[in-house]
């Protein structure tokens, strides 16, 4: 079979195919195995993992400028190095400029935390290298891993010798490939575990991270793996997903979830039915890569997620599938596990089964720096502990702290400015990188999350003790929603909007009533309604205070939204 030309794709998005015509997507596994746009030209052309070479043998002595287009905006991404966007262009000339008038000649590196799980060592030489190479720089991302900025190309080997001196990588922490595994900041701690995922992430990551035989996936590829209760690695909108849950016959394992995932096409992920045994989760989550690799669309980039091929063939087929073409054999039949409630952000002071503690605290939307990380890193060790946790809501855990160390510890940290029982509006905040280092956004999100909690905690503090469930607020900078707005109570999506005087601004376009768990949706748009950056806080406040005026007993944030009047909305 012979892919379409790119006339013929054009033909066939103006005219709809005749019945009985197959519409090529891409698929390798259909015959389709020509490139089809750029990017998969460019994979085709050299497998992007071989880039490392050619960033220690020329990149690093001849500087920014003697990079490749090719691997400098699109090969780099699978050592974790995206360009940074250059300073003092506004959010207006986003997407209406060449690419290289974006980049700045220095790069954000995404270090890949798998689990979320760090030891105090790691913690300090990621802050070492902040401090050195990225000019204090460091934000805790909400898929567990921490970013860095202001990286020079002639640093990087350097950096990766450091890293990976006390075990840690950039490998695959973006591009087409198998993205960092979220997991449970908990596992193995917890008292209301149902099964520790921790063997199963070892074990993808050290057999299949880094092989060349999944590096070139149609995109990104997303992974959660939890057996917390509380399913606190979002499972609902990762391409796969394992949740605990406990077979009646089988004892404790993993619901299987494929196909979700957000940006400007939400989907949540759905269940598949199958039971997977600890044990077998490494095949089973190569089962999916490999059909993700193979039935992926390619054709088209925005269709190029698991998500959009779960929603086309349904769970039965898909589950047909794997078992037929990648397994050789069915999967058991399983419970969905409990849809849990409340929060799953794990911040305070909390039991082990131990007898020791783990101590949750709050970071200001991400942003930290690499001397804070170092400063945590002193605090934990001071205490015995030598373990420290990322989470999805960009926070962090130190674990195995004895109580009589506690108070200490909780101490240490909130004059880092971490806190261990924040407010509504600081706990419930999240915001993406935004246009101060990321060449799609359109607005600043980062500062502007941090001045929000400050002003809400202002505004709200006589309310805030009637704030019993939470309201998250989540800001991001374009509409890929990095920082999951469709599933935030207020989702704040950014664009340029117009003032009262007319004047382009930064703002937001408004979604709320998103969630997760019980409340698993995107919420609703207000027609037409957008807020200024500089109003955030007035609208916010007023938002809130209607909610709670409004709000039947036990409502939550969501359930009130959807049968709120739009006047009470805007």
């Amino acid at each position: 079979m012979v892919p379409p030309t790119e006339a013929q794709s054009r033909t066939e998005r103006r005219t709809p195919a005749r019945k009985g015509k197959t519409r090529g997507e891409g698929q390798w596994a259909l015959g389709y195995r020509e490139p089809l746009n750029a990017n998969e030209r460019s994979k085709k052309d050299d497998n992007p993992l071989n880039v490392r070479h050619r960033i220690e043998t020329i990149y690093q002595h001849g500087g920014f400028a003697s990079i490749d287009p090719a691997d400098l905006r699109g090969r780099f991404r699978w050592w974790g190095l995206y360009t940074q966007r250059a300073e003092g262009i506004p959010g207006a000339r986003t997407g209406t400029i060449e690419p290289e008038e974006l980049d700045a000649s220095y790069f954000m590196m995404r270090v890949r935390v798998d689990g979320g799980a760090l030891t105090t060592e790691q913690l300090r030489v990621i802050g070492e290298i902040s401090q050195t190479y990225a000019r204090d720089t460091a934000d805790i991302t909400d898929r567990q891993n921490i970013q860095l900025h202001w990286i020079r190309v002639e640093d990087v080997p350097t950096i990766w010798e450091k890293l990976e001196a006390v075990g840690l990588y950039t490998t695959e922490a973006c591009g087409d490939c198998p993205r960092v595994l979220l997991g449970s900041p908990v596992a193995g701690v917890a008292a209301d575990e149902i099964i520790d995922a921790t063997p199963a992430i070892k074990e993808i990551t050290e057999r299949y991270i880094g092989d060349k035989s999944l590096s070139n996936l149609p995109r990104k590829f997303k992974t959660a793996i939890s057996g917390s209760p509380r399913w606190d690695t979002v499972p609902e909108i990762n391409d796969i997903s394992l949740v605990g849950v406990v077979h009646p016959e089988h004892g404790p394992g993993f619901d299987l979830w494929v196909g979700g995932g957000l940006s400007t096409n939400p989907k949540l992920a759905v269940r598949l039915g199958a039971w997977v045994p600890i044990e077998e989760a490494a095949e089973v989550w190569h089962a999916v890569t490999s059909l993700f690799r193979d039935y992926g669309y390619r054709r088209l980039r925005h269709r190029a997620r698991l998500k959009f091929l779960v929603d086309d063939w349904g769970a039965e087929k898909t589950r047909q599938v794997i078992e037929d073409e990648y397994l050789g054999r069915k999967l058991l039949d399983g419970p969905a596990p409990e849809t849990p409630g409340g929060h799953r952000d794990h911040l305070g002071v909390n039991p082990q089964v131990d007898g020791n503690f783990y101590v949750g605290v709050k970071s200001q939307a991400g942003r930290v720096s690499g001397s804070t990380l170092v400063e945590i890193a002193k605090a934990a060790e001071r205490v015995g502990s030598s373990r420290v946790r990322t989470t999805v809501e960009q926070n962090l855990l130190v674990l195995d702290v004895p109580q009589q160390q506690v108070d200490g510890l909780v101490s240490d940290l909130a004059e880092l400015g971490l806190h261990s029982a924040p407010t509504p509006w600081r706990r419930n905040v999240m915001a993406c990188t935004g246009i101060e280092f990321c060449k799609l956004a359109i607005v600043e999100t980062k500062q502007r999350a941090i001045d929000l909690i400050g002003d809400l905690e202002q505004r709200l503090a006589d309310v805030q003790g009637d704030v019993r469930d939470p309201v998250t607020i989540n800001l991001n900078g374009c509409p890929n929603a990095c920082a999951r707005t469709q599933t935030a109570d207020i989702g704040l999506k950014g664009q340029m909007v117009r003032d009262d005087e007319g004047n382009q601004v930064e703002g937001f376009q408004v979604h709320l009533g998103g969630g997760l768990g019980l409340d698993a949706g995107f919420g609703r748009k207000i027609r037409g309604h957008k807020v200024t950056s500089a109003d955030l806080g007035d609208y916010v406040e007023r938002l809130v205070r209607n909610y709670l005026g409004q709000r039947t007993e036990g409502e939550r944030f969501a359930q009130w939204v959807a049968r709120a009047d739009e006047d009470a909305l805007k």
